[in-house]
């Protein structure tokens, strides 16, 4: 008897040591559409339940949550898996998502307006993920791409965005980035347009996409063009906005000064002449809007070319005499 004692002694020494050197670790669990999510032996060990003592291996490993059996969120919702004690009592709940499930903050490139950011971080404070996962979205990378008239239909984005229950897509630069732009123009040189001061009056939708593709590659439109209501035309007809004959309000207009070798230098004062004309007066008849211009001799202009149309002693004084007008 004394034997047996000696060997149950030895044979529980031994069942406490194996337990001891039990090696528990970290399982990663790679999901489909939702990443890596760690689950932690150490940290479920060391709680406590409500009802019973410290939570042991048995309490997981059931006939609830079997090896290499995997399970889904619906049947954790079901109390399998995770779900025996994330249950909203026991612990938290399991639609708590992203206490497991690691969430980021999304950049979409798209082409045509510039980067779009996302932030997980800031719906989450309003909503819970089931709000758009799974009914508008699938979780993960591989959703379909909608477009804004979709949305305006109440697909994606717009299951919300609707002007109700958050602001409308119609604000599209809460969301997409909008600059100012200079346009390049090599005859009058760079003409600015102001986003932020027309959407302060307008919708982007007036412009986008009616009189221009949202992006840069639109093709270029003339004057002659706007004037018959294209491109900026559509509104800068002087009834909706100031006329797209005001040149000046969108091209950089500036003092010229000819240097002439033999008889001193001339300035020409747009600012001057913009008091009484308008631009379309002397461009493009008379001389086109650029640097390259001919040089005109006086004999010209006493026949009407360059200056000469205007200062004939009738519209203007004559090139003729008063030559200290102009030359100094």
């Amino acid at each position: 008897m004394k034997f047996r004692g000696t060997l149950i002694l030895a044979l529980m020494a031994c069942s406490v040591t194996f337990a001891t050197a039990l090696e528990l670790k970290d399982v990663t669990f790679d999901t489909k559409g939702a990443g890596k999510v760690v689950f932690s032996h150490n940290a479920h060990l060391k709680k406590k339940a409500k009802k019973t003592a410290n939570i042991s291996c048995k309490a997981c490993h059931n006939a609830n949550m079997r090896l290499n059996v995997r399970y889904t969120m619906a049947d954790m919702e079901k109390g399998k898996s995770c779900g025996m004690c994330h249950n909203g009592k026991t612990a938290f709940t399991i639609s708590k998502c992203t206490e497991c499930h690691k969430v980021r903050d999304i950049t979409y490139k798209v082409k045509e307006t510039g980067p779009v950011a996302f932030s997980h971080t800031k719906h989450l404070k309003t909503m819970q993920c089931n709000s758009c996962h799974t009914k508008l979205y699938l979780a993960g990378p591989n959703n379909k791409h909608v477009s804004m008239a979709e949305m305006e239909k109440g697909k994606s984005c717009g299951a919300c965005h609707n002007g109700k229950k958050a602001f409308d897509i119609g604000k599209c630069a809460t969301c997409h980035p909008v600059k100012e732009i200079t346009f390049k123009v090599k005859e009058t040189g760079p003409t600015h347009f102001s986003h932020k001061k027309h959407i302060e009056m307008y919708k982007c939708g007036d412009c986008h996409s009616k009189l221009y593709a949202a992006g840069p590659n639109n093709k270029r439109v003339s004057m002659a063009e706007m004037e018959k209501g294209k491109s900026c035309g559509a509104c800068h007809n002087a009834k909706d906005a100031f006329a797209v004959a005001d040149c000046a309000k969108c091209h950089p207009v500036k003092e010229v000064d000819f240097k002439l070798k033999d008889i001193g230098n001339v300035k020409f004062s747009h600012t001057f002449h913009l008091g009484m004309y308008k631009c379309g007066e002397c461009h493009t008849g008379i001389y086109r809007p650029s640097s390259g211009n001919k040089a005109v001799s006086m004999t010209e202009m006493e026949q009407g070319k360059s200056c000469g149309a205007c200062h004939d002693g009738k519209s203007a004084f004559t090139v003729k005499e008063n030559c200290d007008k102009c030359h100094k």
